[in-house]
């Protein structure tokens, strides 16, 4: 029973360590294009652009648009899943996980489910 629960507590920790290391700032997201990562930082700006095409709604973390250094996009198709993401993020500290891309040059996260992003 001991080493089941010695095990157990390896694990937990081990788990715990990987998911820490995979977490990075907005300013790092650029140097981690295409990999699997959680970015983390306050939405200094929020737009929902229903007018544009695919309706996507912009979350930029740490610096306003246009001098936004990460995005979190939600496309329309999307959108319902996170109610009015633009509203309920505004100034709070959010981790966005998923693939890192590159968009114009500026790193962002395609949320397409609500468990992607959390609130800190």
């Amino acid at each position: 029973m001991r080493n089941l629960v010695s095990v157990t507590a390896a694990v937990m920790v081990l788990a715990t360590v990987a998911l820490a290391a995979d977490t990075i700032t907005a300013t790092e997201a650029k140097n981690h294009i295409g990999e699997n990562a959680t970015v983390c930082g306050v939405v200094a700006s929020a737009r929902y652009a229903d007018r544009s095409k695919g309706q996507p709604t912009f979350l930029n973390l740490d610096k306003p648009y246009p001098d936004a250094i990460f995005t979190i996009l939600i496309w329309g198709d999307d959108r319902a899943k996170f109610g009015t993401p633009e509203a309920t993020y505004r100034d709070k500290r959010v981790c966005a996980s998923g693939v890192i891309s590159e968009y114009r040059g500026q790193p962002e996260i395609v949320a397409r489910e609500a468990k992607q992003i959390r609130e800190q």
